[in-house]
């Protein structure tokens, strides 16, 4: 049956594109900068190469409306911040001696002043730059980014509109300065910062904006009705303005909930809403609130955040559903492709019946493109494309790569007790006491140590044939050697090997299990210049063989100090891949953890005595509604609990977590059941130390006194000043001294002089101690 044409012809759009370009030259560009070696200049004209290459791919593929704006050097909330004059004072010097360098030090911090917080984007793995505001925040418009960037797209002869975070949104992330009271609200500065927003507006018109898209993620949350107020308070001012272009109000991720009838009724021209799986209810509810008679709908019916093709008789069933409901129906992904590597056709690879399942950007933009079409002309001008989407979906459907009924089976019969350690942490941390020796607060790192560019070069020849394996793992043996001398030399208490063999901690699993591929091409953007090439979960997984148990019991051949096995856990591998959108998280999850369990058991009866199985994503796979968490917690807990559960009482288990808010799953951090917890803290002054002790948290943890994403070294007097906050809150026979995250991204001269203060300063602070 042929679809009728829209009363006006939709039209395809995006609301973000990939920054990194196709060889991440931004990200060389900008590590480039840093190191003195390419002119801001030069740093210049690579970005504006990037985003000219980056609206043309989008035009030359059909793309009728380029988004603008969405191009940042480190992250589009801190260009917010700048755009509206949010600067911390410690900073202001910084910018006002270089606005680019004085960007960065907020981003990075430099060796005398602290960065920015950083925390992630929602539930993706993509962080931001938080705000820091206070009741004397004066904002102030500075939109030159914003509009030379639309002017470079119009020069072009494109459509352009750009895309400002919204203001609700803005004030929702952000957090009291240091040295504001903790219970100020960001929220009550609209007033003032509104007229910023203006006037930022009206610079885009004058320019030759006809659009422009104000983004409010932060309203698919649970919101107040403050919150809600607020919102139509926003909108009613900036909406009757008259100096103002067409405003388009976003959301995505999730579901508007009570905030769809109030932007409904807002006086702006557009919407674009989630239509999704994750926010599917947004068409029930858009009916319900009748529509949108007069304005524009962006309907995101293609998923922006995972890789998987869309099947595009059921999009074109849900567009068709919203053609009443709007004066115009324009088709978008649901969020920016932001979170998608760029081109799929890069991909050599992939087994070509699992190539024919992807979509990235580049993929994505021309799935939206063919809907448009065929919501324009008809479903009969896209017969074709049509025939081969169900063609690829079948195929997949019936694929013997995605069921193994072995691992099904084993999955099916976990019991209650596989979850479940054999005696409680009060009698088990006796007996890891006993076995492990340790002083108090006893001192050690994440897992991981720096990256260097011989390690990297080792791989690179390994891939390519120059080296052999047994030269290869020379050259791991030798950095083991290296990693573990240092830690001993600096009186680290508990090893880790450094994981020089693991090019990402998720990866490097994936592609010893079955079920999993990785890509070469598919970078994503985590935050700044790190990226992360997330494998892609399409089949059952199981663990053919031991993953770590060589290089472990290799490190801990070379001394007499515990060194941790390190294992990333199945929440963390579920939510840094893109995950099989055929079968619930739940079932996935589980699979992995069987996997991981084999893992850990291995490593025990290897002699490994503290094993650590990081969950850094715990918190920010959290769903974003207050009544999904149960259900989501309940899963995630039960697989770490089956992946650590099978070992000796004397076994330390540790877990870690880095970068988000925690507060709100303290109870799931203690449901773990993890011996030791090793925490970022750093940068938010030990908050969560704060929380664990509100919650009465009763097992041992590490909150961070290191910030390992900034290149400042910390003096042993700042890490034992950051100690003595952590023991106000966590008594020191529970408290563990620990970076904040692994070391990785770092220099080793950073690391040697950083871990040096931390060991300082954990014998310093035990010095003082009653018991010492």
């Amino acid at each position: 049956m042929t679809a009728k044409p829209a009363a006006a012809a939709a039209r395809a759009t995006v609301y973000g594109y990939p920054r990194q370009g196709r060889h991440r030259e931004l990200k060389k560009a900008v590590e480039g900068y840093w190191k003195g070696k390419v002119t801001a200049d030069a740093l210049t004209e690579t970005a504006r190469t990037l985003r000219r290459a980056h609206w043309q791919q989008l035009a030359d593929a059909g793309i009728h409306e380029v988004p603008t704006g969405d191009f940042s050097y480190y992250d589009h909330v801190l260009d917010t911040s700048v755009m509206v004059g949010a600067v911390p004072d410690r900073h202001r010097a910084a910018v006002a001696a270089d606005a680019l360098d004085g960007y960065f030090a907020m981003a990075r911090g430099t060796q005398d002043v602290a960065p920015l917080e950083m925390t992630k984007w929602f539930d993706t793995n993509y962080h931001y730059l938080v705000p820091e505001l206070g009741p004397d925040t004066v904002f102030t418009a500075d939109s030159a980014k914003q509009v030379a960037e639309l002017k470079e797209a119009l020069a072009l002869g494109l459509t352009a509109r750009p895309v400002l975070v919204g203001p609700v949104t803005y004030l929702l992330l952000s957090k009291p300065a240091p040295g504001v009271a903790a219970d100020f609200e960001p929220l009550t500065l609209l007033d003032r910062l509104l007229p910023v927003y203006a006037q930022v507006l009206a610079d885009l018109r004058a320019a030759g904006a006809e659009w422009v898209q104000l983004d409010e993620p932060a309203l698919v949350q649970d919101r107040t009705p403050a919150d809600l107020n607020s919102a139509a308070r926003a909108y009613r001012e900036l909406g009757t303005r008259t100096d103002r272009p067409k405003l388009l109000v976003a959301s995505y991720f999730d579901r508007l909930g009570d905030a769809l009838p109030v932007l409904a009724k807002a006086p702006v021209d557009g919407l674009a809403l989630d239509f999704t799986d994750a926010a599917a209810a947004n068409l029930d509810a858009l009916a319900a609130v009748g529509g949108l008679p007069g304005k524009r709908l962006v309907a995101g019916v293609v998923n922006g955040r995972n890789i998987w093709i869309n099947d595009l008789e059921k999009s074109l069933a849900t567009l068709g559903t919203l053609l009443g409901l709007a004066d115009r129906v324009d088709v978008a992904a649901s969020c920016s492709l932001l979170h998608v590597p760029l081109d799929a056709a890069l991909e050599r690879d992939i087994d070509p019946q699992i190539a024919r399942w992807l979509a990235f950007a580049r993929q994505k933009t021309t799935e939206l493109v063919t809907l448009a079409r065929g919501l324009s002309q008809g479903t009969d001008t896209i017969a074709a494309e049509l025939a081969a989407n169900r063609a690829d979906l079948a195929s997949r459907a019936n694929s013997v790569l995605t069921h193994d009924p072995a691992v099904r089976a084993r999955a099916a019969a976990v019991t209650e007790a596989d979850v479940r350690r054999s005696q409680a942490y009060g009698q088990r941390t006796v007996a890891q006491r006993t076995h492990l020796g340790l002083p108090l607060l006893p001192t050690t790192t994440i897992g991981s140590f720096p990256q260097t560019d011989e390690l990297r070069a080792a791989r690179a020849d390994l891939r390519a044939g120059r080296i052999d394996t047994a030269g290869y793992e020379e050259r791991i043996k030798a950095e083991i050697q290296e990693v573990v001398s240092f830690q001993e030399q600096a009186g680290l208490d508990v090893l880790v090997h450094g994981e020089p063999e693991r090019n990402d901690m998720v990866q490097y699993f994936a592609e010893q299990l079955t079920g999993y591929l990785a890509t070469r091409h598919g970078w994503v953007q985590s935050y700044g210049t790190r990226y992360v090439r997330p494998p892609v979960l399409a089949g059952d997984i199981s663990r053919p063989e031991p993953m770590t148990v060589r290089w472990t019991t290799y490190a801990q051949s070379l001394t007499e100090r515990p060194v941790k096995g390190m294992l990333t856990g199945p929440v963390t591998m579920l939510a840094w891949s893109f995950v099989r959108d055929d079968q619930p998280l739940a079932q996935s999850a589980r699979q992995v953890a069987l996997a991981l369990r084999d893992e850990v058991a291995d490593l025990e009866a290897a002699g490994t005595s503290v094993i650590q199985v990081d969950e850094p994503a715990l918190r920010e796979t959290l769903p974003l509604r207050a009544a999904d968490h149960p259900a989501y917690l309940a899963w995630a807990t039960d697989a770490f609990r089956l992946s650590t559960s099978g070992v000796r009482p004397d076994t330390q288990i540790h877990t870690h977590m880095c970068y988000a808010e925690f507060g709100d799953i303290v109870q799931a951090i203690d449901d773990l059941d993890a011996d030791v917890i090793s925490l970022e803290a750093t940068r938010s002054h030990m908050q969560v130390a704060r929380e664990l002790a509100a919650h009465g948290y009763p097992r041992e943890a590490g909150p961070g006194v290191y910030d390992i994403h900034s290149p400042r070294v910390p003096s042993p007097a700042e890490a034992a000043d950051l100690l003595r906050t952590g023991l106000r809150a966590i008594p020191a026979e529970r408290l563990w001294v620990n970076p904040d995250c692994g070391l990785k991204t770092r220099d080793w001269p950073e690391v040697r002089a950083s871990l040096e203060s931390l060991v300082a300063a954990a014998r310093t602070v035990r010095a003082e101690l009653p018991s010492s």
